[in-house]
């Protein structure tokens, strides 16, 4: 009989529905779902979706200050770029006037020192003239010393003539000029 007994609970298993899909239990199952989905709704709302919206009203707000932080972080740099770019102007504009004003010192110390090489080379050529003009009217009288001598001694030595100084000095003269 043991085999009667086990034979027939597995008849009545096979027989019967699985107890989610027994129509008779639909009644019960839809009063606790209604219950747990009461019950759900109220703690969602009550606690956890309210801490939801903190944190992302709180993020939001963390992100619309961030943002209004960029944007100030970011006309201060443009002031800076633009007080930069207006500094290094005007620093050009100096260094520009300073490059105008040493160039133009630079060439008024050319213009003089041109002047003074002038003048000291004029001093020099006029000293040099006056030199060569001494020299050569020393040479000339040099030369006109020895023609009259030496036309003295040619007359003496080829004719046999007594020629003085002065006569043979006049004879150059004459010849010269």
């Amino acid at each position: 009989m043991a085999l009667d007994s086990t034979t027939q609970g597995a008849e009545y298993a096979a027989e019967a529905a699985f107890p989610p899909f027994d129509p008779t239990y639909f009644a019960s199952q839809l009063f606790w779902l209604a219950i747990s989905f009461a019950l759900l709704y109220f703690l969602l709302s009550r606690f956890i979706l309210p801490r939801i919206g903190g944190a992302i009203e709180e993020r939001k707000d963390k992100i619309a200050d961030n943002l209004d932080a960029a944007a100030q972080m970011k006309a201060q740099s443009d002031e800076t770029v633009e007080a930069y770019e207006k500094e290094l102007a005007e620093a050009r504009s100096r260094a520009q006037s300073v490059a105008a004003e040493a160039k133009a010192e630079v060439d008024k110390e050319i213009a003089e020192a041109t002047r003074e090489a002038d003048a000291e080379l004029e001093a020099k050529l006029a000293d040099s003239e006056t030199r060569i003009q001494a020299a050569r009217d020393a040479a000339l009288a040099d030369v006109r010393t020895i023609a009259s001598e030496a036309a003295a001694a040619a007359a003496e030595h080829l004719a046999g003539l007594d020629v003085s100084e002065a006569d043979a000095a006049k004879a150059v003269d004459a010849a010269r000029g």
